[in-house]
């Protein structure tokens, strides 16, 4: 996962690029690229809890129109978090990617990520 992070966020120059793996009923940061995050993040809340509850990639053109979205940056405009399950079919973490800029991600953004996550062991 942080090599993944740290290959994504070179590559493709986002704002913020990471991982939250669940763990006690939570998710909970783990290897990212980026300035200083959210530690913990509940399942249901904000753009990645809800991309974990419902089990599917979550795109947010403009974060500001996303009700409960969790701000860890003020400068953070868009969003995609994808789920990565693991082998049992239970979601064990998410890949969140941040933009500045409005309107970053989309459906390619969506088939790409969610093919890149699979090669998480």
């Amino acid at each position: 996962m942080a090599n993944m992070s740290a290959a994504i966020h070179e590559a493709m120059g986002f704002w913020w690029t990471g991982f939250y793996i669940e763990r006690d009923g939570m998710l909970r940061l783990g290897p990212f690229q980026g300035p200083v995050a959210c530690y913990r993040i509940p399942h249901g809340r904000g753009v990645c809890g809800t991309a974990y509850e419902r089990r599917q990639t979550v795109i947010v053109p403009d974060v500001e129109q996303f009700p409960g979205h969790i701000a860890c940056s003020s400068l953070s405009r868009s969003e995609i978090v994808v789920p990565v399950f693991a082998a049992d079919g239970s979601v064990r973490a998410v890949l969140d990617i941040d933009s500045k800029d409005l309107g970053t991600f989309d459906e390619t953004d969506r088939k790409y990520l969610e093919e890149i996550v699979r090669w998480i062991p």
